[in-house]
């Protein structure tokens, strides 16, 4: 596989990109996003991103196709016949700093809401009562990229902060207190995000039960899948006084039925999964790790962010 022949979804200037590569591959645009599936049976290699529409895909049969790279961290929403491909990377870490800057926009919009906070004139000039991120517990649920960008950031404000997570801590990063439990973190925490993957394991893992366990008016922020929130049981400990704001970017379905309470309760804040934008960096990480992994692949070396299907992510 000298000279490759790679499928583009993303877009033309990064086709022109891939096609700059030393190898110089041939590089087949295709950005049908309806039919992402219906691609070229000649592709060897196929860089995509996590269209809606993957989810409807028919069995495709891609017999010469050796390396999935997607845009996206997560892998649910891709059919099982494309994930099963010899490697298969993913976007892991790309939008960490993003989603951090969002995280803390969110803490300290409970903390301190200046905006709401503001004077307009002498007749509602007076004492407001602010709240502080110095000394308060942030909780992670799950400690990746993400997980790790928001801690810094945390420490940052002097916070103290728990983490679980699913594999073994190989190093605790200086400044974190590792938990054994999503309870433990719950019940110590005044901020908690949700860092986690959804895979079969997380369905739905902040339920009535894990929600039982919160801090008298903690604080949820979940940047991670809608699908990980049962959210009846997250409106109804939001009413009775158990959380005291839940802070969401994702929901399940997505977006929310017309109907769903979600939108309009006033302890909840929800924004159209966008935390991740922001600037350019993203997409320039994008374009490294791509070409790194194309050069590694053709090298026979490792690639970075390999997707473990046994794990999900």
């Amino acid at each position: 596989m000298s000279s490759p022949v790679i499928v583009n979804q993303i877009d033309e200037d990064f086709g022109r990109i891939l096609a700059a590569h030393p190898s110089a591959p041939r590089v087949i645009d295709h950005f049908d996003r309806e039919r992402p599936w219906d691609f070229s049976p000649e592709a060897e290699v196929l860089v995509t991103r996590a269209f809606r529409t993957w989810a409807e895909a028919p069995q495709m049969e891609y017999p010469h196709l050796k390396w999935v790279q997607t845009f996206s961290a997560g892998i649910e929403i891709y059919p099982d016949w494309l994930m099963r491909n010899p490697i298969v990377t993913n976007g892991r870490g790309l939008t960490a700093p993003q989603i951090a800057e969002y995280v803390m926009a969110a803490m300290l919009l409970v903390e301190k809401d200046i905006f709401a906070a503001r004077t307009t004139s002498l007749d509602d000039w007076g004492t407001r009562e602010f709240g502080t991120l110095e000394g308060k517990t942030l909780g992670l649920i799950g400690y990746g990229a993400i997980g790790d960008a928001v801690a810094k950031r945390a420490r940052a404000f002097d916070m103290r902060v728990l983490a679980t997570r699913r594999g073994v801590w190989e190093a605790v990063p200086e400044g974190i207190t590792p938990c054994a439990t999503a309870e433990e973190v719950m019940a110590g925490s005044d901020h908690v995000v949700l860092a986690m993957p959804h895979t079969p394991e997380t369905e739905a893992m902040v339920n009535d039960a894990l929600l039982s366990h919160a801090k008298l008016g903690l604080h949820l922020i979940n940047v991670a899948r809608g699908a990980l929130v049962d959210q009846a049981a997250l409106l109804q400990a939001l009413d009775a006084g158990q959380l005291s704001k839940a802070t969401l970017d994702v929901t399940h379905p997505e977006p929310p039925e017309a109907d769903d309470p979600i939108w309009s309760h006033p302890k909840v804040l929800l924004t159209p999964h966008e935390s991740y934008k922001g600037g350019t960096a993203e997409r320039w990480r994008f374009e490294q790790k791509t070409l790194n992994n194309l050069s590694a692949l053709l090298d026979g070396a490792p690639l970075s962010d390999v997707v473990n299907l046994a794990r999900g992510y």
